[in-house]
């Protein structure tokens, strides 16, 4: 089967395509034939050697870690998914997982149905994001209705699931963003938005309940100042300094890192959201297959608006 491997850290050049022998899966997995993959900024720093390198060790590995797919076998012991169902998840994060390739297993339990009323393309791009805002957001921090919450980067992968989940939890949403990002932020359900690049968020968005920080270093530092006493920052890129825990306990706030983990149940939850038209999916860009490296590219600008992702799948 195709896949998309690299022998050394670097830029997106080192991605190149190879021919490796299609997976079978064992006891309690399912092999999925992979139909798009989405991108996430793990996946660039990881190529580069950051993010999860010293989890998968040195190259060659595949990276990916969002799909969406077929179910084609399932392993011994698996009763939730049969072959022929649609399925999406995260698999193995953060171990390889190799979902830039044409198929992967994984336990049954890292998938769900995908959203019915999304198509393949679309539901590759929420896995690792959503799971990411969900978790962060029910698991974490246990959101509660009323709460104020302020999300940084609220247009990117992450951060566009973010506000639509604590919106539908009750909670009264900020988000910061660039100025040409916030109409469509607040069609989703966003109350405020900063636009960072001419208004410091310190200045406007204080006495919160939640601040998400998809951001790091800096950002996290200044995100302790309008935390309200007892509320909680979750720092995603980086964790918990000891600069941030220590300003976090000056001022009474609790400072927690976050790593997403694969989550079948909360996949189904949020399908059931996207499916009832409570949550949308922002893919700004599909790319084939071959131009893999061009997707990459794209995520590290920083710039793009929801998802990218990569179509596998002729």
């Amino acid at each position: 089967m195709r896949a998309i491997s690299q022998n050394e850290f670097g830029g997106p050049e080192v991605l190149h395509e190879i021919d490796i022998p299609r997976p079978e899966p064992a006891p309690t997995e399912v092999l999925v034939r992979v139909v798009s993959a989405g991108i996430n900024p793990v996946d660039a720093k990881t190529r580069a050697g950051g993010g999860m390198a010293g989890v998968l060790g040195q190259p060659p590995f595949v990276l990916g870690w969002d799909v969406s797919g077929v179910v084609e076998e399932v392993g011994f012991g698996v009763h939730t998914l049969k072959p022929g169902d649609e399925v999406y998840g995260m698999p193995w994060f953060p171990r390889q997982a190799g979902g830039f390739s044409e198929y992967v297993t994984a336990p049954s339990r890292h998938f769900a149905l995908k959203p019915s009323t999304v198509d393949f393309d679309a539901a590759a791009a929420v896995p690792l994001a959503g799971l990411t805002a969900w978790q962060i957001l029910h698991d974490a921090v246990h959101i509660k209705a009323g709460q104020r919450v302020l999300i940084h980067a609220a247009a990117g992968g992450v951060g566009h699931f973010a506000v639509q989940f604590a919106k539908a939890a009750g909670a009264h949403v900020t988000g910061t963003a660039s100025a040409a990002k916030h109409d469509w932020l607040c069609e989703i359900g966003a109350d405020q938005v900063i636009d960072y690049r001419s208004t410091r968020f310190e200045d406007v968005a204080g006495d919160q309940d939640i601040v998400v920080d998809l951001i790091g270093g800096e950002n996290a530092l200044r995100s302790i100042q309008v935390a309200k006493p007892g509320g909680i920052v979750v720092a995603v890129p980086g964790g918990v300094s000891a600069d941030l825990a220590a300003a976090a306990e000056k001022r009474g706030v609790s400072a927690i890192p976050f790593l997403v983990e694969p989550d079948g149940h909360a996949l189904t939850e949020i399908a059931a959201l996207i499916d009832a038209g409570k949550v949308q999916v922002e893919v700004e860009q599909v790319f084939p297959f071959s131009e893999i490296a061009a997707a990459h590219q794209r995520q590290e600008s920083g710039r793009a608006q929801g998802k990218l992702v990569v179509r596998v799948a002729p």
